[in-house]
């Protein structure tokens, strides 16, 4: 007889699922449709943003990714009633929030760094908080000072224990002037979740302006909330003493759609975006188009595939309305294609380009310049943190054994695989059901020759 795991059924599942392995058998072009739900980066903290209201939520769209369990099972711990309705449709009732304890949170966490955005809320209606060790993909540092920061402006106390971090606010949260560092996502969704509760008007410059943040300021707006922003990232937020639940459809994951764009490109093949508009993604499909792909815009959907061979473009990864970092590394597979030199500036995160290695693994001739690399046409300004990859293409790719290290990079090294001649076994593939829901259905839609073996 076995014995019981003490993991709660959510973090053995996610366990089993990144144990997972593919092999792929590559060389033909991805054609046919898939359809995005609501973006992971949004739809998490919509359903934290639930914990504000005294009355129900309703978020429509959600996608069936792992990072959404992980959410939904930490709302559970803190005695929020989830319940999913229909397919893509939660009802969240907070009206039984309590606290938990340190072991459940850490147990129900798993490698997810949302129960940070847990600290306001919490704060508001329990009047303490706590934070575990935080996890996430392996890109470079996540440091959390600037949330740390942010809610002591509000008036928390914050103490840090071996265990993680636990914060308390024995006389509640005001108002707060914040300017951050860097316009970090992160940060800006901490002090929008924090400020409308606060007593008083709270200022935020610096702020992060990505759509995702924008429809967190929809919904929030819909609880009941006074929230303008102005020219030059200003956010400001007035106070009120109660919010009521929201009605809300998640905006389209713009992340997953830019990803199967380059697996059309970096397999000369033809896939249908269903969900996917046009506006969140001017940026991409400039890059896109620059590139040596085409797209048609219409009314369900945007289609992607290449127009001729590819060519070499130059591309700076910055905060909204730049160049997302999170686009990058599957466009980085369709550009060892291009006939060529490539240069990609990373100027968000410092190790996002350690999943390269692997690329030449199967092939490719890729350089990375671990300090960037300046230039006078740059735009973005430059980071120390920086990092910069210089692809030489095109080179023919061929199967190889590698080992998925974290979202975006193992969505790139499977659309390599599929871009290659050959089999290739594909390590530790539940990473990318983070942030894609029904991976493997929609390879298999697109006419993926793949086995899950592992």
């Amino acid at each position: 007889m076995s014995t019981p795991s003490s993991e709660p059924a959510s973090a053995q599942q996610t366990s089993r699922e990144e144990g997972e392995i593919l092999e792929i058998r590559g060389g033909r072009p991805l054609v046919g449709r898939v359809d995005v739900k609501g973006a992971k980066n949004f739809a998490t903290k919509a359903m934290v943003a639930s914990l504000l209201g005294e009355t129900e939520s309703v978020l429509r769209d959600v996608p069936d990714i792992s990072d959404v369990a992980v959410v939904r099972s930490l709302l559970e711990v803190h005695g929020v009633g989830v319940v999913e309705e229909s397919e893509g449709v939660l009802r969240l009732d907070p009206t039984g929030a309590v606290s938990a304890n340190f072991e459940e949170i850490d147990a129900h966490a798993g490698a997810s760094r949302i129960p940070i955005l847990f600290c306001g809320p919490l704060l508001h209606l329990l009047g303490q908080a706590f934070i575990p060790d935080l996890g996430g993909c392996r890109i470079g540092d996540r440091p959390i000072d600037f949330h740390l920061d942010a809610l002591r402006k509000f008036g928390a106390i914050v103490d840090k224990q071996p265990s993680g971090i636990r914060l308390s606010a024995p006389e509640g949260l005001h108002g707060a002037d914040i300017e951050l560092p860097y316009p970090s996502v992160g940060a800006t969704e901490q002090v929008l979740l924090t400020a409308v509760r606060a007593r008083g008007t709270t200022e935020l410059r610096n702020a992060a302006i990505e759509p995702e943040i924008m429809d967190l300021i929809a919904v929030l707006q819909k609880m009941g909330a006074i929230i303008s922003y102005e020219p030059n990232r200003v956010i400001f937020i007035e106070g009120v003493d109660k919010l009521r639940g929201y009605d809300h459809r998640s905006i389209f994951d713009r992340n997953e759609a830019a990803s199967w764009a380059c697996a059309a490109l970096a397999t000369d093949g033809d896939i249908f975006v269903g969900g996917a508009k046009q506006q969140e993604m001017l940026t991409f499909l400039n890059v896109f188009r620059k590139a040596g792909g085409d797209f048609d815009i219409q009314e369900d959907g945007i289609r992607f595939r290449r127009d001729g061979a590819l060519r070499p473009v130059s591309v700076e990864t910055d905060v909204h309305p730049g160049f997302m970092t999170d686009w990058q590394q599957p466009l980085i597979v369709a550009l060892t294609q291009a006939e060529g030199v490539s240069t990609v500036h990373e100027t968000v995160y410092e190790n996002r380009l350690g999943f390269t290695q692997a690329l030449n693994k199967m092939g490719a001739d890729i350089v990375v310049h671990p300090e960037g690399i300046a230039s006078p046409e740059r735009r973005v300004p430059r980071r120390a943190l920086e990092q910069a990859a210089v692809i030489s293409g095109p080179t023919p790719l061929h199967g190889a054994d590698v080992v998925v290290p974290d979202l975006r990079g193992g969505y790139s090294y499977v659309i390599a695989a599929l871009a290659a001649n050959g089999t290739s076994i594909v390590r530790n593939v539940g990473i990318i059901r983070r942030g894609y829901e029904k991976f493997f259905d929609k390879l298999t839609a697109l006419g993926a020759d793949f086995d899950v073996i592992g």
